[in-house]
């Protein structure tokens, strides 16, 4: 009965949000002659925006489904591509193995069009391996995974093999995410050609924030797909020929981001860097601030989560905080 209900709020959110204009937008909107949704060995992801969607929790503290499929309705109305639940802005390492396989789980009957990318940040191949099956037979698209993390001792042929021996199991194809500022280690061009020689690899997402990687990814990696994480390189991205981005930002901010990703392989690039231009101090001021909590606080402020609240360790971030970022965002954006 809760299904069926929720599956009915669903329809009604969606016809009010997804506007018949933005349903025919299709994969070759995002598509140009040097960058295209890529497709190998039939893995397919479209070109876009991937918003790194929050894990809202209810007052039991448990996953709130409803929620979550009013955030995935948001996203769509935006034009979002996909999202990526149970990531780093999903407080993925605060969820355990099954939490993330009933969050797909359950998100899939709400997911529109969308395509649903599970996150995954683990050492253990096992834990990883389990959560790539249980996507595969759950609905998802594709799988994205962490280098491992706290053994720094670890060097780059361990790294290499680990990768390797997830995605030799892996039923989904794989992005491989580089994010040193959390994992230790740093994903090089160089390891990220030998993993792109995988017939699992779809793509990667970049979280560094390291200028010199959009050229460097690019070159080692040849059409591959590739997601900027720091939203602040969007169109330094998009000029390197990347494909969009995976971003937490586009929790809050989903419909500018889109737009500028839409426009830029539109072939309108000075409308679209002029729209980010525009946008850039709002992205800052979201990047500077505690997350996924600001992020959270702004949703519940639009009326998309029920509860702003993350789950231990983080904390809320305070009312005048939140306010503060929804009347930067209002002066800015005029919403």
């Amino acid at each position: 009965m809760l299904s069926e209900s929720l599956r009915l709020c669903y329809s009604r959110i969606r016809a009010v949000f997804v506007p018949e204009a933005l349903r025919k937008i299709s994969s070759h909107d995002f598509a140009s002659p040097s960058t295209r949704p890529t497709a190998h060995n039939d893995l397919m992801l479209r070109n876009g925006v991937y918003p790194a969607a929050v894990t809202p929790f209810g007052e039991s503290g448990r996953v709130d489904i409803a929620s979550f499929a009013r955030l995935l309705a948001w996203f769509e109305a935006a034009g979002c591509q996909g999202a990526v639940l149970a990531g780093t802005n999903g407080e993925g390492p605060s969820l355990s193995a099954v939490e993330k396989r009933d969050l797909l789980r359950q998100a899939v009957p709400f997911k529109g069009e969308l395509d649903l990318i599970l996150g995954i940040a683990t050492t253990s191949c096992d834990d990883a391996e389990w959560l790539c099956k249980q996507a595969g037979r759950d609905g998802a698209s594709a799988v994205l995974l962490m280098a491992p993390f706290y053994f720094r001792e670890a060097g780059e042929k361990g790294v290499a093999a680990w990768f390797e021996l997830v995605m030799s199991r892996s039923p989904l194809p794989v992005i491989v995410y580089n994010f040193p500022q959390r994992t230790g280690f740093t994903i090089t061009p160089e390891l990220l050609a030998r993993l792109s020689r995988h017939e699992r690899y779809l793509g990667a997402k970049d979280s560094s924030g390291e200028v010199s990687n959009l050229a460097a990814y690019r070159q080692a990696t040849g059409d591959r797909l590739l997601f900027a994480g720091n939203e602040t390189l969007l169109i330094q991205a998009l000029e390197s020929e990347w494909s969009g981005s995976i971003s937490g930002a586009a929790n809050a901010v989903p419909n500018w981001l889109c737009q500028i990703v839409l426009e830029w392989f539109q072939g309108d690039k000075e409308s679209a860097e002029t729209k980010f231009q525009i946008i850039l101090p709002v992205i800052e001021r979201l990047r500077q601030s505690p997350q996924p909590a600001l992020n959270k606080a702004l949703l519940h402020r639009y009326g998309v989560l029920a509860s702003p609240e993350p789950r231990l360790p983080l904390e809320a971030v305070s009312e005048a905080e939140s306010c503060a970022a929804a009347d930067l965002i209002r002066q800015i954006l005029g919403s």
